[in-house]
């Protein structure tokens, strides 16, 4: 024993009293405390940082991207509202989508931030509810009614879309967690190699949950707040934008006026075919007792609309022309020499009692020719300046396409409509002089003559989609490409650059254009709801 142990027992005793409980007490921390700072801990590591980001950068623009338009009826006309293909820009319009019509973007409704509103619109109808916003006692309410629900759809998308995003961030986490499962029991592996201690598969698996829980809990909040703060900038952008639409027209864009009927009633047809050179099929054997503008246009005996009359069994009026594009052919008039030809559709109002249309138009349009040549005379023609022309030309036959099809929805007597589709002229591995071409050009070669056949495809796409839009039938004629050697002895469907009207059908390739009109004709449409 020490000797003042003896000499001083109260105060040993007090002393052990005392600094026992210090030595073994210590201060109670709450488990909200606890989680917070296991929470701040686990915000700065790496794979967090890594979750977060991958939810904000992947999982927003994604999202977007995935949740479906939503359907709604505004001033009778069918729209859906939803929100256009993030970019990288800080701020952007918003998008209208008509039938006919590409990325036509809305100035007024200017968004910062990835989320920007896209309205689509169309086939347009009309209605009484349209007519009260053309007439003057009633427009304003009506654009009024039409605003609040553009608003409310967009809302109810929105509500979707927050759904969207909360299962891809789950799925982002999940992910994620289950790659630092895979880090821990590798590195666990490494250390019994190397016969140090190892965790137990309990202690591996709280440790896995806890920083799963902590990371998608972070993961969840980010992509809240940044979803919140997407929604406050669409939502004040747009509503700005709302308050300085004065008319349907401020909102939706203006629409050209229908050409109208153009000489007298005709009768006695049961079908019609508008279009260009490759309905015409110029070069032809010339039709019998031909009118001025029948020679003006070089009409053949072999045209798509003479052999659907021998097809079916009836009388098709012929109104296509060479060199006819929408604008300047079809919906405006078109110069041939020194005569003026007036538009297509106003011959084809004053057509009385058909049965069905045919409508042959795109590649004019584009200029395709003009790619053509420059594809034969490049040693590429897969530059960036090129590609923009085209899309700049498919664009803008977009959206007068779109015009037509309004016109030929609103036909007297509702004929079906059947638009038929551009064909294909080579192959990707065509060899023959066709490919290569009359020197000194280049020539084609796989990748040029497969960059024409997806710009092909591209305005295929765009003539059918329109066509669906409003029921219409669309028509893929199946014609043998050139450099293909022929399998039924009949010859050619399309004539080489030695014709003089290269890449067109032969009598052969119209016919099989117009087998595969025929039996859309002869059978009923199906028409969307109205």
């Amino acid at each position: 024993m020490a000797p003042w142990e003896g000499r001083h027992p109260r105060r040993t005793r007090r002393i052990r009293l005392i600094a026992a409980p210090t030595a073994t007490r210590s201060v109670p921390i709450s488990r909200p405390l606890r989680a917070l700072a296991a929470a701040a801990r686990e915000a700065r590591r790496w794979p967090s940082l890594l979750t977060v980001a991958l939810c904000l950068v992947v999982g927003i623009p994604a999202t977007i991207s995935l949740t479906p338009d939503q359907e709604l009826v505004s001033l009778g006309q069918p729209l859906s509202v939803g929100a256009r293909a993030p970019d990288l820009s800080l701020s952007g319009p918003a998008q209208l989508v008509q039938v006919g019509n590409t990325e036509l973007d809305i100035p007024k409704l200017r968004v910062w931030g990835p989320l920007r509103p896209r309205l689509t619109l169309g086939p347009v109808q009309r209605t009484p509810e349209a007519a009260q916003a053309l007439a003057p006692g009633t427009s304003r309410q009506a654009t009024a009614d039409a605003a609040g629900a553009l608003v409310t759809g967009f809302a109810r998308w929105y509500g979707w879309a927050a759904l969207c995003l909360l299962v891809i961030t789950v799925a982002i986490c999940a992910g994620v967690g289950y790659s630092r499962v895979l880090l821990v029991l590798r590195r666990q592996h490494r250390r019994a190699t190397a016969g140090a201690e190892q965790l137990t598969a309990t202690e591996v698996w709280q440790h896995s949950v806890g920083a799963l829980r902590r990371t998608a809990g972070l993961a969840l909040l980010a992509a809240a707040l940044a979803w919140s703060a997407c929604g406050g900038l669409a939502y004040q952008g747009a509503m700005q934008g709302l308050r300085t639409v004065g008319s349907l027209s401020d909102l939706v864009g203006t629409y050209r006026v229908s050409p109208s009927p153009v000489g007298p009633p005709v009768f006695g047809y049961s079908g019609a075919v508008i279009g260009d050179s490759r309905a015409t099929l110029v070069g032809g054997p010339p039709v019998a007792e031909p009118s001025p503008t029948d020679l003006s246009c070089g009409r053949s005996g072999d045209s798509l609309a003479a052999e659907l009359e021998r097809l079916l069994a009836a009388r098709v009026l012929n109104l296509a022309c060479p060199s006819a594009t929408v604008a300047a052919g079809l919906r405006g008039p078109q110069q041939r020499g020194d005569q003026q030809l007036p538009p297509q559709l106003g011959l084809l109002k004053q057509a009385r009692d058909l049965d069905f249309v045919a409508v042959v138009i795109g590649p004019n349009d584009v200029g395709w020719s003009d790619f053509l040549r420059y594809c034969y005379g490049a040693s590429n023609c897969s530059d960036n300046l090129s590609q923009g022309e085209f899309d700049y030309r498919l664009a803008a036959f977009d959206r007068e396409y779109g015009e037509l099809l309004a016109d030929l929805d609103q036909l007297p007597g509702s004929p079906r409509i059947v638009v038929v589709n551009s064909y294909r002229v080579l192959e990707t591995d065509a060899r023959c002089p066709d490919a290569r071409g009359r020197p000194p050009a280049v020539g084609l070669d796989p990748v040029k003559i497969e960059l024409l056949n997806q710009r092909n495809d591209q305005l295929n796409s765009v003539l059918g989609d329109g066509a669906r839009k409003y029921g219409f039938a669309v028509a893929t004629p199946t014609l043998t490409t050139l450099c293909t050697p022929g399998t039924d002895g009949l010859g050619p469907d399309l004539r080489g650059l030695d014709d003089p009207f290269p890449f067109h059908p032969t009598g052969l390739g119209s016919l099989r254009m117009a087998a595969s009109v025929a039996p859309l004709v002869a059978t009923p449409t199906p028409q969307p709801p109205r």
